[in-house]
């Protein structure tokens, strides 16, 4: 539910839409030709989105100053902020907050968009950074840009040269809804151009905004804090592995000892998700590290998120700043640009944002992960106070464009030429809204039956209606299709789970390493609910599920300690598919293959492995496929599209021409048998499946069917980029909601449930494991496409 904010007052129930960084350069390009700011008018609603105080984060410090800084320099305009939460709860947001969203709901970003519409929003500057929005890569986001109507400025906080797919697709996107786009250091402009093909003329650079401090001698600020007649050095903002502060305390003794009156002062909280997942493991690692250099003595650890006004005074004492950073690709640092431009000198790594504004003099570059070139630039400065005021000078003289208000102008012109750029080509109004043009409408997403028939064992195979069947127990089929789906939604971000997921991908992965017999290499399938295995070996086709759940969560599985458990088991339990003669297990299998290989492109055996069983997939079409039955046995039988979809995604990645037109040309087939003349999916039955020659059945029709269809076209659409196959994915997904031959629902809408299958004159109300984890795994793989599929 959208929650606007009226006025001063917000009420803090029904949440669920609560729908930095100073980089700036001198211009190293010719700026875009300055335009007449009187056409069109200046904008009157302007809103802006991403993380915002007080939640603790550079982006969040960004878009406060950003918005409020407008807001000054625009006294007429209305300027509000909607807020990315990263809990439930959100934050006690200021009135300047209008509407909140949750970062892992996905649907929480389309009501922001109906919002932003709605109020009529004459321009949208967004903060961009990967990891603050939900889904791949941050693909949630997009579903947001798709469907607002205004122009939208988006400030790229994070610019990569080598993206990974995910990240290079939304990149892409991004670009594309995006009337202008806003990079802080030259650096950034550069990999827009070269890597994403972006246009000079759509970029604008910006200073990353910093306060008007005063220039001052150290020495008038640091007798507050204690530290008067000392040299001071500091490293500021949010602490975690990557900041580099234990190559400092490295270089404190030979510093120490040419200047034993210098104190080295730590500023800053550890950042909030890195203590929710380890405490303060890296602080109390730089702590035991100054002890054992001897230099406890000339260290300060100050674990606060400051206040800017405090912040002011502790840059204020400080005499030579320190960003020794690790990654090269740092394309902008708000914490750099925030110091350089109060007039400190700077000894830091050479980071792109880095190398650009200490170039020609103006601080000290060292190499990375190097104590003793850190000790010789601090000392450079220290041995000679000359140069450090002479660098410290020409530091506050350049930040003099770098300061909000100037800042602040030159965004409200990139917001003029995005909104004479949409003149040019409008996006349509209100009466454009229709069905057509917008995304595909889904049920949300509910774990309620999910939950009820899961324990701490795993998941039930079978329910009485909605209540779990104990007389069957627990199977390895299920548990892997469980495990897939929790991987899903970790991976995409799709939903509201928390704590809830993680206790259900602990105990659906806990099964399958029980199930794995370590002295076979084999998974048994079937536990009673006594918790005895009652098979020393499970079927082909279960081992083959286990390995591709296995190999989902070696991808996606966020949790870094079931991330390892499912490598271990994966290796353990993929030589035995060598031996297998069942089809679905080779399919299983590969698909398996598919997502370990995401992640460990080069392993030798699973290459190997992928391609055996891709061609006896292949030989197994050559044997048997003519034109008038292009399949890969003389029956379809059941789970027929993951054939298909296997092929493809082998056919794409490896790649394997060949594979992805067996995959493409056999699943066109399969969509064809598999609808009816009123244009509804109609899987092949289960009492008779089709076998060449004869009938086919039409009944019972399972759900397992119709997402293995899901799956096979949202893979055959990544493949080819061809409509057909969403509109195919989609026919099969309204089965479940009464598309179908009996006009009936299978899904429950009340509890996350699904009907076991459709019989010939009903639907079959008891809600097992595999029908119900069928319905939540299409529903979790639309949530995710339609943020890049195309209208229906």
């Amino acid at each position: 539910m959208l929650q606007a904010r009226k006025h001063h007052r917000r009420s803090r129930t029904n949440k669920d839409l609560r729908s930095s960084t100073v980089g700036c350069l001198l211009l190293y390009v010719i700026e875009p030709e300055r335009i007449n700011l009187s056409t069109p008018l200046p904008p009157e609603r302007i809103a802006f989105l991403g993380d915002y105080l007080p939640r603790l984060c550079g982006i969040a410090t960004f878009t406060h100053d950003l918005c409020e800084s407008v807001s000054r320099a625009a006294p007429s305009a209305q300027c509000y902020t909607g807020a990315v939460n990263d809990r439930v709860e959100g934050y006690k947001y200021s009135p300047r907050v209008r509407f909140e969203l949750l970062e892992k709901d996905l649907d929480s970003y389309r009501r922001a968009a109906d919002f932003l519409n709605f109020n009529n929003a004459q321009i949208l500057c967004v903060q961009h950074e990967f990891g603050i929005y939900g889904g791949r890569a941050g693909s949630h986001l997009l579903a947001l840009l798709k469907e607002v109507r205004m122009p939208v400025v988006t400030t790229l906080h994070t610019i990569l040269q080598n993206p990974d797919a995910a990240q290079r697709k939304v990149m892409e996107e991004l670009v594309h809804r995006s009337d202008r786009l806003v990079v802080m250091a030259k650096k950034g402009q550069e990999i827009l151009h070269s890597t994403y093909q972006v246009p000079f003329s759509k970029i604008d650079i910006i200073p990353h905004g910093i306060p008007d401090i005063a220039l001052k001698p150290s020495h008038l600020s640091k007798a507050q804090f204690g530290v008067e007649g000392r040299h001071v050095l500091l490293t500021f903002g949010l602490l975690g592995p990557g900041k580099g502060i234990e190559h400092v305390i490295e270089a404190l003794p030979a510093i120490a000892r040419a200047h034993p009156n210098v104190v080295y002062l730590v500023l800053g909280a550890t950042h909030p998700h890195l203590l929710a997942r380890e405490g303060e493991r890296y602080r109390l690692s730089l702590e035991r590290l100054a002890e054992d250099r001897g230099v406890k003595e000339h260290v300060i650890f100050y674990n606060r998120f400051v206040s800017p006004e405090d912040l002011t005074e502790f840059i204020g004492a400080t005499d030579v700043y320190l960003t020794p950073y690790q990654n090269e690709a740092q394309i902008t640092s708000g914490t750099l640009a925030y110091v350089f431009g109060a007039g400190k000198a700077v000894v830091s790594t050479p980071y792109w944002h880095a190398r650009e504004l200490l170039a020609d003099g103006r601080g000290t570059l060292v190499p990375f992960n190097d104590p003793a070139a850190i000790a010789e630039g601090v000392c450079g400065f220290l041995d000679h106070p000359a140069r450090l005021a002479a660098v410290q000078k020409t530091a506050w003289d350049m930040g003099r464009e770098m300061i909000w208000p100037a800042v602040a102008e030159r965004y409200l012109e990139s917001f003029q030429r995005a909104r004479a750029d949409r003149h040019a080509t409008p996006r349509s109004a209100f009466g454009g809204w229709t069905l057509a043009s917008r995304p595909y409408d889904l049920p949300p997403l509910r774990l309620d039956h999910l939950c009820r028939m899961s324990d701490g064992t795993g998941i039930f195979q079978h329910a009485i209606f909605n209540v779990p069947d104990f007389h069957h127990g627990y199977c390895t089929d299920d548990n892997a299709r469980a495990f897939i789906l929790c991987n899903l939604l970790d991976d995409t971000g799709i939903g509201l789970h928390g704590d809830n997921l993680e206790g259900l991908a602990t105990s659906y992965l806990a099964f399958l390493a029980a199930a794995l017999n370590r002295d076979t290499g084999r998974f048994r399938n079937f536990m009673s609910h006594g918790r005895q295995w009652l098979e020393d070996c499970g079927s082909e086709d279960s081992h083959g599920r286990a390995l591709w759940a296995l190999g989902t969560g070696t991808s996606g599985a966020r949790n870094d300690g079931r991330r390892r458990l499912c490598i271990q088991l994966f290796t353990l339990g993929l030589p035995a598919v060598k031996n297998f003669s069942s089809p679905r297990a080779w399919t299983f299998a590969l698909l398996g293959l598919h997502g370990f290989l995401r992640e460990f492109p080069d392993h030798t055996e699973a290459r190997e492995i992928r391609f055996f069983l891709t061609e006896n997939l292949i030989r197994l079409w050559n044997e048997c496929a003519t034109e008038n039955w292009p399949w890969f046995e003389s029956i379809a039988t059941y789970d027929n599209a993951r054939i298909c979809q296997a092929l493809i995604a082998a056919g794409r990645t490896m790649p394997h021409p060949e594979a992805l037109e067996i995959g493409l040309k056999s699943l066109r087939w399969l969509a064809s048998i598999q609808r009816t003349q009123a244009g509804n999916f109609r899987p092949i039955g289960s009492n008779g499946f089709y076998v060449r020659d004869g009938a086919r059945a039409d009944y019972d029709q399972q759900p397992v069917e119709a997402q293995a269809m899901v799956s096979a076209c949202l893979e055959a659409f990544h493949a080819t980029g061809d409509a057909f196959w969403t509109r195919e994915a989609r026919r099969a997904f309204e089965w479940f909601l009464g598309r179908n031959d009996l006009g009936l629902p299978l899904y429950d809408p009340g509890n996350g449930g699904c009907g076991d299958g459709l019989h010939v004159d009903r639907v079959n109300e008891n809600q097992g494991a595999e029908s119900t984890l069928a319905f939540l795994l299409s529903l979790a793989e639309m949530n995710h496409s339609e943020i890049h599929l195309p209208p229906a």
